[in-house]
């Protein structure tokens, strides 16, 4: 269920960039979806993100940037090796310049290049080009 809660959170980031939104408001909400956009954030795809009451079912708005093409959320688990990672990249993502993976790891939630720095391997939550 965690998995859909976050792919049906990245579509409506997706349909709001396309629609020319400047904020999108994403309930309910999880730590992961947190985590999934602190990466987007991090790496320029998204201005900022709020959250509001995190304890009970809370929501979460984000201030969008308009470099969002495409957002996915794998609804089955993936496992990956840390040397497989980016064999994994080259096959998901649709050119070698831009676009992350986004994995679940012992270490927390990492993209496909501090995952490989970090030489752990894990599950793939999604990826955003």
């Amino acid at each position: 269920m965690g998995r859909r809660i976050l792919n049906d959170a990245l579509r409506s980031m997706v349909n709001a960039e396309r629609r020319g939104k400047a904020t999108v408001e994403l309930k309910p909400i999880s730590t992961v979806i947190s985590s999934f956009l602190g990466i987007m954030k991090h790496r320029g795809y998204i201005k900022d993100f709020q959250v509001y009451d995190p304890h009970r079912v809370g929501r979460i708005t984000v201030e969008l940037q308009g470099r969002i093409n495409d957002c996915k959320a794998l609804t089955y688990r993936k496992d990956l090796k840390a040397r497989d990672i980016e064999a994994y990249r080259l096959h998901t993502l649709p050119t070698h310049q831009w676009g992350y993976v986004v994995i679940t790891t012992p270490d927390g939630v990492l993209d496909h290049e501090e995952a490989i720095k970090r030489n752990v391997g894990g599950q793939v939550l999604g990826y955003f080009h």
